[in-house]
């Protein structure tokens, strides 16, 4: 189930290197894969060539990056491991010293951590002796202060033994996949009930693929928590709050242009202000409203994809209470209920929307990277296998 919490953010620091075929593809597909599966990159180094250090082979492609993670340093090395094998690295247990390979990833620094274990040491005990770490690292984080020598990346390289020759290249390593889930969309609405983990969705996508990113600004609505006290008397003074408030952000936010971000997530569609208005006003204050409602929605820039988080009532009514807001804890399970039956009528009815439901109810994506990735997995195959209108 998603729970609702901080997600704490690490800076890893590692590097990347390749010295058999094709070098700088080997590179650009640990960074797409790690900024997948470990978290966003958000800096990468330009790529130095190197020669073999400790060994003698053909010249290595070497860079650095910085990557945010909610993974703990254990969990980190597993995924680089697992990503060298998945791109063709072979480790022969047997063999004494260095070996060539297609790719190597090792952690250098993980925020200041100092950790000493059998399979993992940290920061990397060889940072200050290679110049094919420290030219990268320098670029990208001149001022990173190794934990145990008190010093910077800067003055390592300058007292550093390493007498190598080392030659930026040309090439760049592209900080944004060509192989994102999201690539043939400009807008995308993140919906679900109540408590289903869509803001929490809408911000880690938006975070981990640089997309603008639209939250609604409900915690500002002075009548929710009188609603919730007296929905008779509040609701129609609710609804047509929220249905404003949205239209004049979706206006608004729909018509800017970054070209830095390639494309824009929310954490709602306008559309829910005709769900819940249908659940929460009288029959004839619903007629009325549905007047209103599309005469503004006609003006709004409609979702390219409309994915909708489905769980079940039971987890629902414990992910509000885990989030402990005061004005939520009287929600019942029938108003849910009712809510979720509108959501689903709206996608049975609007086969002009491309839609995509997938069952939240035993994921966490918060603390699974696993659950995340298959979220954007199933994004994913859904925009493959689903041409676009």
């Amino acid at each position: 189930m998603v729970i609702f919490a901080e997600i704490m953010k690490h800076k890893v620091y590692i590097s990347l290197g390749s010295n058999i075929g094709e070098r700088k593809s080997y590179l650009q597909s640990a960074v797409n894969t790690i900024n997948q599966r470990i978290g966003k990159v958000i800096k990468i180094s330009p790529i130095y060539e190197t020669p073999a250090w400790g060994f003698t082979s053909s010249n290595f492609y070497n860079a650095c990056l910085v990557a945010e993670t909610s993974l703990s340093p254990e969990e980190t090395l597993q995924k680089l491991l697992v990503i060298e094998k998945e791109l063709g690295r072979i480790r022969n247990t047997n063999a004494k010293g260095y070996q060539p390979r297609c790719i190597d990833l090792d952690i250098l620094f993980f925020d200041d951590k100092i950790i000493k274990t059998e399979n993992l040491q940290i920061p990397h005990p060889q940072i200050e002796n290679r110049k094919f770490v420290l030219f990268p690292l320098a670029d990208i984080a001149p001022e990173k202060k190794h934990p145990i020598l008190k010093k910077n990346i800067q003055e390592l390289l300058k007292n550093s033994p390493d007498v190598s020759e080392i030659t930026k290249i040309d090439e760049k390593i592209d900080l944004k996949p060509k192989n994102s889930p999201f690539r043939r969309y400009n807008y995308i609405a993140i919906e679900g009930n109540i408590g289903s983990g869509k803001t929490t969705l809408s911000t880690k996508i938006a975070e981990d693929f640089d997309a603008r990113l639209i939250l609604e600004r409900f915690s500002d609505n002075p009548f929710l928590p009188k609603f919730y006290e007296n929905p008779k008397q509040y609701g129609f003074t609710l609804e047509m709050s929220f249905l404003t408030e949205r239209y004049q952000q979706m206006s608004e936010q729909l018509t800017q242009t970054n070209l830095f971000q390639p494309f824009i997530v929310s954490d709602y569609d306008i559309f829910k202000s005709l769900i819940f208005s249908q659940v929460t006003l009288t029959e004839d204050e619903f007629a009325l409203y549905r007047k209103l409602f599309y005469i503004l929605y006609n003006q709004i820039i409609k979702p390219d994809l409309y994915i909708f988080l489905y769980q079940n009532t039971d987890r629902l009514i414990e992910n509000i209470k885990k989030r402990g807001r005061e004005y939520e804890k009287n929600i019942s399970k029938e108003y849910l209920n009712q809510i979720h039956h509108g959501y689903l009528d709206f996608i049975q009815k609007n086969n002009d929307i491309r839609s995509l439901i997938i069952d939240v109810t035993e994921l966490d994506f918060v603390k699974n990277q696993s659950d995340y990735e298959f979220i954007i997995e199933k994004i994913s195959n859904f925009s493959s296998e689903t041409p676009q209108k």
